[in-house]
């Protein structure tokens, strides 16, 4: 069974307790790893909180590999708007994804889940760098893989990353753990009367300028006809439903069709 045919069972309602996966990356913004949109640093209790619902799905035998931003410690491009040399401040973004990434190993080890974390800008002293036949190793192992700094190069989004991992390891889906309940028309936090998509195709996100992943992300999934699929996160069972095939956030391939 293909990817984009698994994320299409993903869309419909009550399929049980069997995953519909077999490995999956999901995308965790740096914003996911604060208490609230004005907050700034590491919250622990909403670390503890992700863990513990990615330990439940790692439980039911999927294969996790895990990409973080790390907007919530330093954003590369707010930077380079102020005038910082903008390969300085993406690199300076790498290096807080890192931070992201040891505070989540050390909340899923706590839940007994064995993990790696795996750089793009080799630091061995704190993790490993970033060897695409190892990462599939650790994931053959039951091991949670954690991707952090980026791409390695500035210029290139933590979503072009999450891209790029889940082609070279074979992810059938890329999802992308949210705040909100999926893709909107317009920000739900700032319009009450926002309406949420349940399927759309790259050529619409990309039309729209809809915030899903960025446009070499969506471009590079297109390509290479890998689903994508936006969910909030933080509602409890939520990742569970989604990766047995509930109907949960916003489905993205190339078979949408604009419905809400």
């Amino acid at each position: 069974m293909t990817g984009d045919s698994k994320a299409s069972e993903g869309t419909g309602k009550g399929a049980g307790d069997k995953p519909v996966f077999e490995r999956v990356l999901i995308k965790l913004s740096g914003e996911a790893f604060m208490a609230s949109p004005d907050g700034y640093g590491i919250d622990t209790d909403v670390v503890a909180s992700m863990a513990e619902q990615l330990s439940e799905v790692h439980g039911m035998g999927i294969q996790l590999a895990l990409v973080v931003g790390g907007g919530n410690i330093f954003r590369g491009v707010a930077a380079s708007m102020k005038g910082m040399d903008r390969a300085t401040a993406d690199y300076m973004g790498m290096l807080a994804t890192v931070l992201n990434a040891l505070a989540l190993q050390e909340s899923l080890e706590k839940k007994g889940v064995y993990t790696r974390v795996q750089t793009a800008i080799s630091m061995q002293e704190v993790a490993e760098t970033y060897i695409r036949r190892r990462a599939l190793r650790h994931l053959e192992k039951n091991r949670v893989v954690i991707f952090a700094a980026g791409t390695g190069n500035p210029y290139f989004s933590t979503d072009t990353a999450a891209a790029l991992r889940a082609l070279e390891i074979g992810a059938e889906v890329i999802v992308k753990a949210t705040k909100v309940d999926g893709v909107y028309d317009r920000d739900p936090i700032k319009h009450s009367g926002a309406e949420m998509f349940h399927e759309l195709t790259y050529l619409e996100v990309l039309n729209r300028e809809l915030q899903v992943l960025d446009a070499t992300a969506i471009s590079l999934c297109m390509d290479n006809d890998l689903p994508i699929i936006v969910f909030n996160l933080f509602r409890k069972g939520n990742l569970k439903k989604l990766c047995c095939g509930e109907t949960v956030g916003t489905v993205v391939s190339g078979k949408g069709n604009s419905s809400k």
